[in-house]
């Protein structure tokens, strides 16, 4: 595939894609800048328990600043896009409807599967840039013998973020360049410094764009007051795997599986949240060992570097992004629908998660556990 001479350069005011910036440019490649706005931090400041400071987290203000200033400092052009409405309709409204539901979605992957890339390649075009370079440490190429695009784990796997990933598309994945897929991470803060950028060590953000602290239940409260809406009645009973009632919550929204703590009950053991049952608002919880599972089902199913399977597959799979991936055996049971049987039981396999299949360190495809 030709490709034109100018790259956008997917800009968040981090130390990685500011390092991509700077690396292309040093190459003599033509850039541009781009920064997408996606919500307004100060929106929720202080409604509903909410902080009223919002600093330090990814997408703030303050890294539009320094996406800006790098951009400045290299001498390329900045576009700041605003997609705070195609964000709230496509990452924060479904979070919200998903964990109401009792499951506990992803909205990094949400917002890279359905906003992030597709929102950066129709602007690139706009502004005359077919491709786009962000700083995910991630790898693809095209495989000539498959006429695939291939989507890999990169060489630094303790920054590993295919499992954000797995929904891009073959397209997708033509037009975007991962710079760092072959850098360890101390070698991109190290590069970041040779080109005099003043954020090389700045530190990397661990928090939800829009959910600051990390509770999710203040978030929902705060957003659904601002929506003049009401959180749900959804209180019940947490109860034994045996169905023994053991307590009552106040809501399902307050849980989700593999939680522990904040279950208002006391026990000679330490119990967690084995199960959410949104119909009935039941809670189950009980003992670690009862969290653990050889069996998933998923779907919403992206295939990446390989073609639906028609036949059993071997892969490791990974429930979350910190998890380590595990040998499971894959069947496709139903269109855009698989189970997978792991080799050994996990634990704490929670519906609205990803499941992300790999084949060795090949990005085989993904879907959403069910």
């Amino acid at each position: 595939m030709s490709h034109n001479n100018t790259i956008a350069v997917a800009m968040s005011g981090g130390v990685d894609s500011s390092a991509v910036a700077a690396l292309l440019h040093a190459e003599g490649r033509n850039l541009i800048g781009l920064t997408l706005q996606l919500w307004n931090q100060r929106r929720l400041a202080g409604r509903e328990g909410m902080p009223e400071t919002v600093q330090g987290r990814c997408c703030s203000i303050d890294d539009v600043y320094d996406a800006r200033r790098v951009a400045e400092q290299i001498g390329i052009p900045y576009y700041l896009v605003n997609a705070q409405e195609r964000f709230e309709n496509e990452v924060v409204r479904p979070f919200v409807d998903e964990y109401l539901a009792g499951r506990t979605p992803i909205p990094c992957t949400l917002c890279n599967n359905h906003l992030k890339f597709d929102q950066l390649l129709l602007t690139a075009r706009q502004i005359g840039a077919d491709r786009i370079a962000t700083g995910h440490y991630a790898r693809n190429h095209y495989d000539e013998a498959r006429g695939r695009w291939v989507l890999s784990r990169p060489a630094d796997k303790s920054k590993d973020q295919t499992y954000f990933l797995f929904g891009l598309t073959q397209e997708q994945l033509s037009r975007t360049l991962f710079p760092l897929g072959e850098m360890q991470k101390p070698a991109v803060r190290s590069m970041a410094a040779d080109h005099g950028l003043e954020l090389a060590q700045k530190p990397d953000s661990q928090e939800i764009c829009f959910i600051p602290g990390g509770s999710y239940s203040q978030f929902l409260k705060a957003y659904l007051d601002e929506q003049g809406r009401e959180l749900p009645d959804s209180s019940g009973e947490l109860v034994s795997a045996s169905g023994e009632i053991l307590g009552h919550h106040e809501g399902i929204h307050g849980f989700t599986v593999g939680q522990r703590k904040g279950l208002g009950i006391s026990s000679p053991q330490p119990l967690y949240v084995l199960s959410i049952h949104p119909d009935s608002h039941a809670v189950q919880v009980g003992p670690d060992d009862q969290l653990l599972s050889q069996t998933l089902v998923a779907d919403r199913l992206n295939w990446v570097s390989i073609p639906e399977p028609n036949e059993e597959i071997r892969v490791t799979i990974k429930i979350r992004h910190r998890h380590e991936p595990a040998p499971a055996t894959l069947r496709v049971t139903a269109p855009d629908r698989i189970e997978a049987t792991f080799d050994e039981p996990q634990r704490a396999i929670t519906p609205g998660q990803s499941a992300v299949f790999y084949q060795g360190d090949e990005v085989a495809g993904g879907g959403w556990i069910m």
